[in-house]
């Protein structure tokens, strides 16, 4: 079902119901998004486009990002939702490898795509909000929701490309209906009253989790700010009753760091779904310490959108289960809708207990790679997605992630997880972020590096990081050397960038 269809579904029988707001005021209720939704699709089919053509949204979050985005969906056309915070060569580069014909941004990012145009050939118009141009394709009448089969393309999600250049993952109207529905099964119920605040990008996760609340009716809130501040989101909380976010785990600690969070009201929150990285052991515990139970957290893909394990609230709160540190600081167990493995090289299930890749498949798995068929090959096979994430499933079916495959560090033939490494030293009291990387070494192949970011004001020697790690781990994945930054290199969602300090170290 394309969601369109759900939207208009929802303004039909809740239509007073508010939609979309911009920090403690409501923008449109259910009727009135929905119509204009209707309005700009009508407005994009004006333009010549056809049933399948690429949309470009490059825009930094706000009220109008889902008025377009349901707008593309409603014409029948594909949206390719672009981080607003990538440079102007990596934009040129998605609207190019697209074919995108029409590119909406907002005013801060409109002279950067004006820039790159040229660079772009099949980019007939850009449209930026606030501007006549698009109150011009609002004001079109409105038209029917263009009809749709499951396996036609709705979302071109590319990817961070951190290793490389941006893979397109072509997502299909079935598998944004499936992880929709799998929010909904696994992940929470959303109430009436409820909402979804977008602190983090609406063109990656937090977007993606708009679609189940306006599944429910439930109110889409931008803050004024148009991203992550942190008084600015504890102030929402207060204003605004059942609150939920998406946050990348680095985005939990800043908000759990903050100063007097104790004495902050939260008693509006009602979910903090988190994932994109790990989310240490320790920082887990204090979250739920300061936070009380209201983490969930899932572990999926841009390739199998938000969607392939997942661990519920219930987990969290059963400190009674033998195994409950080794259960919230895994990656939960397959989600409903869900298949998932541990392979060897060969694509043979290992047994319990042994690191090998995690493979899924599922109706939330991606159709492929845009444009990109030996990239589809590679990590399409016989139906299963290979993740090329490491991992081990325990005896009851919770997977533990080890690392990327390309992350794990191969010292004198032994496989070392920088993750294990990381959990240990993020025990320190002193340490507020760290990250684990292989440098190269004659003898040896790698030897283990670890950067640190330390709390304000606080120190810690080597030789106190080292015998925590004689403490807690066999001596051969002990870092031999670490090096103190002020803050540790991350992508636009929040990613530890491992390639940068690979480089660092030499």
């Amino acid at each position: 079902m394309n969601q369109a269809v759900v939207l208009a579904q929802m303004a039909r029988a809740f239509g007073a119901r508010p939609a979309i707001s911009r920090g403690t005021d409501v923008v449109w209720d259910y009727r009135i998004f929905a119509e204009r939704v209707s309005r700009v699709a009508s407005g994009l089919r004006a333009l010549g486009l056809e049933p399948g053509d690429r949309v470009a949204i490059v825009m930094k979050n706000v009220a109008e990002y889902y008025e377009v985005m349901y707008g593309i969906w409603h014409a029948g056309l594909v949206a390719v939702p672009v981080n607003a915070k990538l440079h102007a060569k990596e934009h040129a580069y998605i609207l190019e490898h697209s074919g995108s014909r029409v590119a909406f941004t907002t005013p801060d990012l409109a002279e950067s795509i004006s820039g790159v145009r040229t660079e772009i050939p099949t980019l007939a118009h850009i449209v930026t909000t606030g501007t006549e141009a698009y109150a011009d394709l609002v004001a079109h009448a409105p038209m029917p929701i263009a009809e749709t089969k499951p396996e036609d393309l709705a979302w071109l999600f590319y990817t961070s490309g951190t290793t490389g250049r941006p893979k397109g993952a072509m997502l299909t109207h079935r598998n944004l209906m499936s992880q929709t529905m799998n929010y909904l099964a696994d992940v929470d119920v959303i109430d009436p009253g409820d909402c979804m605040i977008h602190a983090a990008p609406m063109s990656h996760g937090s977007g993606i989790y708009g679609l189940p609340h306006v599944a429910r009716a439930a109110n889409n809130i931008v803050p004024a700010s148009g991203g992550f501040d942190v008084a600015e989101t504890l102030a929402l909380i207060e204003h605004w009753k059942g609150c939920s976010f998406f946050f990348a785990p680095t985005m939990v600690t800043r908000l759990i760091n903050t100063p007097n969070i104790r004495e902050a009201d939260l008693s509006n929150l009602k979910t903090i779904v988190y994932g994109g990285a790990p989310m240490y052991l320790e920082d887990v515990k204090r979250a739920l310490d300061i936070l009380g139970p209201k983490l969930v957290e899932i572990y999926g893909q841009g390739e199998a959108p938000m969607t392939i394990t997942g661990l519920p609230k219930h987990i969290y709160t059963d400190t009674a289960h033998p195994r409950w540190e080794h259960r919230i600081g895994s990656t939960g167990f397959p989600r409903t809708d869900v298949e998932v493995r541990v392979v060897d090289d060969d694509g043979a299930p290992v047994p319990n207990g042994e690191t090998g890749e995690v493979i899924c498949r599922g109706d939330v798995v991606m159709a492929g790679y845009w444009n990109n068929p030996d990239a589809t090959a590679a990590s399409l096979r016989d139906g299963w997605l290979w993740t090329g994430d490491v991992g081990a499933f325990d005896e009851d079916g919770f997977l533990t992630l080890k690392d990327r495959s390309k992350d794990v560090i191969i010292s004198g033939g032994t496989n070392i997880y920088p993750r294990e490494v990381e959990e240990v030293l993020l025990r320190h009291p002193a340490v507020l972020e760290c990250a684990v990387i292989g440098k190269p070494h004659r003898d040896w192949g790698e030897e283990v590096i670890a950067f640190l970011r330390l709390h304000p004001g606080e120190t810690v020697e080597d030789e106190d990081l080292d015998q925590l790690c004689l403490d807690n781990i066999a001596r051969f994945k002990r870092p031999k050397a670490y090096h103190r930054l002020d803050d540790l290199p991350k992508n636009n969602y929040g990613k530890i960038l491992k390639t940068e300090l690979r480089n660092m170290a030499g």
